[in-house]
């Protein structure tokens, strides 16, 4: 009777156990569904909605240009870099700028220290003291020879030793306004023992080289002035594309270090050259950004628009670029689904992304219809992964 007994205990436990199972498995597999339905679907409050600036709009059958894309940076013209070095080297008595700072053409910017600067203007002040001298001596020989009083020999000797004093004085002089000295005030007798740099041309301290104390030759480059009025794209172009090229075509490019936004600029330059990359250099002027901060060497992803548009058999519906998400190497956009007062439900559906150009993207989608609602600001922050 006791083995019937245990056989029977047996078989109603594995029972129960079995069955236990079956009721784990069917709640993880309506979880799993519940997890799945989440990840198309993503509800917005309208708080969130209106505090994240998000916007609604639909596909555009608007036709992209055909364009080819470049890289290239952001430089301004050579005219508009100033190497700041000295003439004759000196000792760095003071340099009161900073990188970044405002310089205006004509501002002081670095003092040099050197007994040399004595010495020149020493033997600028004997010159032209001697000058005159010389000068009194060749009119007095002039009169002389006039009146038949004095040799032609001692004429010429006089004014060869005038003219050569002048040629000295004048040499001088040029030094002096090199190194930034006045002579006027040489010629007072304010004689100094430092002398002045001053900025060939406005605009800001780039670099600099040097720190207080140190002595710097004529070959050392003491700072870097760059002025970016005009500043411009130079961008490389392979030579397969060369002949696709023309002065006035538009230009598309972002910044990508810096933000997604897209900006314009106009070709206004076609190199002739060749590069050892098998590139020209195309040099495009920006348009319409005259409020934004561009900085010389900012790297740029350019789109040259070669033709205005395409056959209207090829058109294909466009989005903002804000409105198209990739997650590893797909993308999807948000298509409202339904809107109520508690907010928005919208659908996460893929796309097949096109070219891109202007910050519009070309989609294609069998679940996307022209009338649809999309999300085309604020995307990025909701799309479930």
């Amino acid at each position: 009777m006791k083995r019937p007994l245990k056989t029977s205990l047996f078989f109603f436990l594995s029972l129960i156990l079995l069955f236990s199972c079956k009721e784990n498995e069917k709640g993880e597999t309506a979880t799993q569904a519940t997890e799945d339905s989440e990840e198309l679907v993503v509800v917005v409050t309208k708080t969130q909605f209106e505090g994240n600036a998000m916007e609604l709009g639909t596909p555009s059958d608007r036709p992209l240009p055909t364009v080819i894309s470049v890289a290239g940076m952001i430089d301004v013209p050579p005219q508009n870099i100033a190497s700041i070095s000295a003439i004759k080297g000196g000792y760095i008595r003071d340099i009161p700028l900073l990188v970044g700072d405002a310089v205006r053409k004509g501002q002081a910017l670095v003092t040099l220290e050197n007994p040399e600067f004595v010495a020149l203007q020493q033997e600028y002040l004997e010159t032209t003291e001697q000058l005159n001298y010389l000068k009194s001596e060749y009119e007095r020989q002039q009169v002389l020879l006039d009146e038949n009083v004095t040799s032609r020999k001692n004429f010429l000797k006089a004014e060869s030793e005038y003219k050569s004093a002048i040629a000295r004085s004048e040499g001088l002089r040029k030094q002096l306004l090199l190194v930034s000295i006045s002579p006027k005030q040489v010629e007072a007798g304010n004689i100094s023992s430092s002398a002045k740099l001053y900025a060939p041309i406005g605009g800001s301290v780039s670099q600099i080289h040097v720190t207080k104390g140190m002595y710097v030759s004529p070959t050392t480059e003491i700072l870097e002035i760059v002025n970016t009025d005009h500043i411009h794209l130079e961008l490389n172009v392979f030579e397969k594309d060369i002949n696709k090229l023309q002065k006035g075509q538009h230009i598309h490019f972002k910044v990508p270090e810096v933000s997604s936004e897209s900006f314009e600029a106009e070709i206004s330059v076609i190199g002739t050259t060749l590069e050892e990359n098998r590139t020209i250099k195309v040099h495009a002027d920006l348009t319409g950004n005259d409020d934004v901060l561009f900085l010389r060497g900012m790297f740029v992803d350019a789109q040259i628009e070669i033709e205005s548009g395409v056959k209207e058999q090829e058109q294909q519906l466009t989005l903002p670029e804000s409105a198209v998400v990739e997650q590893e190497g797909r993308f999807y956009i948000l298509i409202l689904e339904t809107e109520n007062d508690d907010g928005y439900s919208l659908r996460k559906v893929e796309v097949q992304a096109g070219n891109a150009s202007g910050g519009l993207i070309e989609i294609s989608s069998e679940e996307l219809n022209p009338s649809d609602q999309i999300l085309i600001k604020g995307a990025f922050e909701v799309m479930p992964m």
